[in-house]
């Protein structure tokens, strides 16, 4: 368990020979230009605005780790735009990381029909990392003395550069889908990766680097009948030797005469690679619940910790929210509305 808490805190400060690794969501493609910058305008609306918040640790951290961003995209042409503005806090010291992107990606068909469509995106930014290194305290600073103590006084052995950090941000992402759409499947691929120029970032003098970030993601949208379909879809992601594993099940039911779907899904996360895919690095069980209504598309997640961890935490993983409104595209009335999403 001590390990496992220590990976959660260096996960976030990468000093000292710990690479940093970037936050991630449960719900990571209700977010689609966290996912990839590809993604940006692929959509069928005039703009799309989407805010998405998480809170984790809770149960083993009296300082839960806290995700929260809101992006805004539109489609011109064949074009598509936006940006995104996330915060990332985490742990004892108020590590905070915000960030700030702009995103643009081409899409195009590439048969006659314009049913299989492809797309290409890239993203940059700045992110602004700060670190309370005063509050942190260390090994060496608790003695045995009077049957065991804490000298706040004593010198950690630390030496900080300082508590604000401004790097670049470079991603760039690649998309395939199939958009026909009375087809019984709709399956997408795509391919992204983060931090591009793998910026120096240290709060010490340690020569640090935060590595690439690789993500792929595929799936298809089954659709069983025209009020029922069904969305199986992985995602794989690595970060230098961080690597994990996502598969996921999503199923939506339209309610006729009311023009609302009834969202649901189940979601398992394991840390490890296909190649060795073992129950043993079982992360957490997601599931989630939402409902679309015309424009409005609304989600709640919650992850119960399977880990080792999940002795300390009680199971209690991360609860995650989503809200995204798509301005459509006003539509003739005797034009007959499919009900998809």
């Amino acid at each position: 368990m001590i390990k496992r808490l220590l990976f959660i805190v260096l996960a976030g400060v990468g000093s000292h020979g710990v690479s940093a690794q970037d936050a991630h969501l449960s719900m990571y493609d209700a977010a689609p230009i966290f996912l990839n910058p590809a993604m940006t305008g692929v959509f069928e609306g005039d703009w799309r605005l989407h805010a998405q918040y998480r809170t984790q640790w809770r149960a083993v951290n009296y300082k839960p780790y806290t995700t929260a961003l809101v992006s805004f995209d539109a489609p011109v042409k064949k074009w598509g735009f936006g940006g995104q503005i996330s915060n990332f806090r985490a742990g004892i010291g108020n590590y905070n990381v915000l960030q700030g992107t702009i995103s643009a990606a081409y899409t195009t068909s590439i048969d006659k029909s314009r049913n299989h469509n492809i797309s290409f995106g890239i993203q940059g930014g700045v992110n602004q990392k700060t670190l309370e290194y005063q509050l942190l305290t260390y090994d060496n600073q608790y003695s045995t003395n009077n049957g065991g103590e804490f000298v706040g006084t004593a010198d950690p052995g630390e030496s900080f550069s300082g508590q604000k950090l401004i790097v670049p941000v470079v991603n760039a992402g690649f998309l395939y889908f199939f958009a026909k759409q009375q087809s019984k499947l709709n399956p997408f691929i795509g391919i992204s990766a983060f931090n591009l120029t793998e910026p120096r970032e240290s709060f010490t003098n340690f020569d640090n680097k935060l590595p690439m970030r690789f993500y792929g993601h595929i799936g298809t949208r089954i659709n069983i009948a025209e009020t029922f379909y069904l969305l199986p879809k992985v995602l794989f992601m690595k970060q230098k030797e961080f690597e994990e594993v996502t598969l996921a099940l999503d199923a939506g039911y339209y309610l006729k005469g009311s023009d609302l779907y009834l969202l649901g899904g189940i979601v398992y996360r394991n840390s490890g690679l296909l190649s060795s895919f073992s129950f043993q690095n079982s992360d957490a069980m997601i599931v989630t619940i939402g409902a679309k209504m015309d424009a409005f598309i609304a989600k709640i997640g919650y992850d119960i910790n399977i880990s080792s961890l999940s002795s300390a935490s009680g199971g209690r993983g991360g609860f995650e929210l989503s809200f995204t409104y798509m301005k459509q595209k006003k539509k003739p009335k005797t034009e007959k509305i499919c009900p998809r999403l």
